[in-house]
């Protein structure tokens, strides 16, 4: 059976795409079959990390979701552009199914919308289809009803804050609504944290606030931002405090196999 996991957070700019490529790529090293699918239709990004050139793509989520191709013809297989330590693993494989960039693309989802039922379709049959471990869904920041429908139907919800005021209240709204939803695992990654700062306080202290585990504090890292999307960086640096917290992360996402 297919678990799948969704990674959101209220506001833009915490760091969720780097967050879910990262994830990804530690399931397929230890195996795992996984897939990640970008609903981030208005504003998507997540190709990036895995050096796609957008031009090159024959399909991506908008075609499948205005029915010129099946799901599984918008996955492409990203395993060989990670490092080798994923790409050498028995059995594990990355896909990805990007949305496209293309400006009349992303006009057209803003004008018209699209059947929130039909992505649902999508993700299962696209479960199917790979035979995935896991199936990873990078949603749009903040609350409509495409987000929503990735939240209920999640096994896991992977909710990403910055140390900030506004990610605070906007964490608490999304939880509320998770909380309704019955979403079996509720999990909280704290994210571009000041490495000056006592992580443990700050962790003990949000999960008291939201009565929720925090799976990992993640600094922010100056060699990650010099970085700038160009790959993973807890491939690229393995020993880093960043590649830590992923790392537990993953462990606990993976903790059911």
């Amino acid at each position: 059976m297919t678990i799948i996991v969704s990674t959101h957070s209220y506001r833009g700019g915490t760091g969720k795409s780097n967050t879910t490529a990262n994830i990804a790529a530690q399931l397929a090293r230890r195996g795992r079959s996984v897939a990640i699918v970008d609903t981030d239709i208005q504003s998507p990004g997540i190709h990036v990390l895995f050096g796609i050139e957008p031009d090159r793509l024959r399909y991506t989520l908008n075609d499948y979701l205005w029915g010129r191709c099946r799901i599984e013809e918008a996955a492409h297989d990203v395993t060989d552009r990670l490092a080798e330590a994923v790409a050498g693993a028995t059995g594990g494989t990355v896909m990805l199914v990007p949305s496209s960039i293309r400006p009349g693309e992303i006009a057209r989802v803003v004008k018209e919308g699209y059947d929130v039922n039909l992505l649902n379709d999508g993700f299962q049959d696209l479960s199917r289809a790979l035979a995935l471990d896991y199936l990873l869904i990078d949603t749009h920041p903040g609350v409509n009803e495409e987000t929503l429908l990735s939240i209920a139907i999640s096994d896991t919800l992977l909710l990403v804050l910055r140390p900030d005021h506004q990610d605070y209240q906007g964490t608490a709204v999304t939880l509320d609504l998770a909380r309704r939803l019955g979403v079996p695992q509720l999990l909280l990654i704290v994210n571009k944290v000041l490495p000056s700062l006592d992580f443990r306080e700050l962790s003990d202290r949000i999960a008291s606030t939201y009565r929720v585990p925090v799976a990992a504090v993640l600094p922010l890292s100056e060699d990650m931002v010099r970085l700038g999307s160009g790959g993973l960086y807890s491939l690229l640096a393995p020993t880093s405090a960043y590649a830590d917290g992923i790392a537990a992360i993953t462990a606990l996402v993976d903790s059911d196999r």
